[in-house]
Formats: C-alpha cells, sequence, structure tokens
C-alpha cells in the first residue's frame, strides 16, 4: 500500500483563526460553538479584569472574556465590529471577545511546531503551538489554559 493510501481524514485538523491583541491565534474547530457580532454585555461586580460580563443566549447565561487582556496583550474596547466566539467547555460554554475572524485553516499535526520551551511570557502560557501559513506565525490555543489557568 503506498504512503498516500495510508492517511486518513483524522490526520488533518480545522482550525479557526482570529485576530486579539493585534496578534494571530486559532482554535480548535470542534471547540467552538458558534461564533456572533458583539452585542453590549452585563458586568459583574468584583470579576476580573478580563471578564467583560455575561450575555444572554437564548436563555443561557454566558460569562464573555476579553482575549487580548486575558492574555497581557491590552484590553480590547468592545466595538460593533467586533466578534465573539462561543466555546464549549465542557458541559457549559464560554464567549471569547476578539477583533475578528478570519479563516479556516486544514493543518496536519506535523505543521504545529512545538512551543514548550517558549511558554515563559504570559500570553505564551497559553499557547500549544505555532503554524506557519503564508508568512503567518498562527498561536494556537490551550482553550483550558485560557479558561481556567491563570500565568
Amino acid at each position: 500500500m503506498s504512503d498516500t493510501a495510508e492517511l486518513t481524514v483524522d490526520e488533518t485538523q480545522e482550525f479557526v483563526t482570529f485576530s486579539a491583541g493585534n496578534q494571530v491565534f486559532c482554535i480548535k474547530i470542534t471547540q467552538i460553538r458558534e461564533i456572533r457580532r458583539w452585542a453590549p454585555v452585563t458586568a459583574l461586580p468584583h470579576t476580573p479584569p478580563d471578564v467583560l460580563g455575561v450575555m444572554n443566549l437564548r436563555g443561557s447565561v454566558i460569562p464573555i472574556i476579553d482575549l487580548s487582556a486575558r492574555f497581557g496583550l491590552g484590553r480590547t474596547e468592545p466595538q460593533e465590529r467586533n466578534v465573539v466566539i462561543i466555546v464549549i467547555d465542557g458541559d457549559r460554554s464560554v464567549g471569547m471577545l476578539v477583533q475578528s475572524v478570519s479563516e479556516i485553516l486544514s493543518v496536519t499535526a506535523e505543521q504545529i511546531q512545538d512551543t514548550s520551551d517558549v511558554r515563559a511570557t504570559s500570553s505564551a502560557y497559553y499557547i500549544t503551538g505555532i503554524i506557519s501559513h503564508e508568512k503567518q506565525m498562527i498561536r494556537v490555543i490551550d482553550l483550558a489554559a485560557v479558561l481556567h489557568g491563570r500565568s
């Protein structure tokens, strides 16, 4: 059997790319529930600075975080052109405010470069790999670290 015949669909992963803090990041498409335009949120008292508040999404209360602020890249001033990526976290959903969503990438595991030796900075703590695509370095985010970890 030839090498090409042995390739399976499972070897390719799809990622959605987006901008936050003027940098390009991506997340596995399977971790996304939906993508929606920015809408005002209800602020909550005594929350960390990167938690913008909550929004009502079809009867469910969804916390919204500012991904740029979470990464230590400065706060995003929410505007109509911004986007909220609703991600799946176990049995709940969380929204991440980003500047914009760009494209869907199909990549193999070999195209994702390891970053374990450069994870010392606060934003690097949330990164599991780098994809080089069209002269850009796209950071693959670790969703569990973003939603639960603190650097």
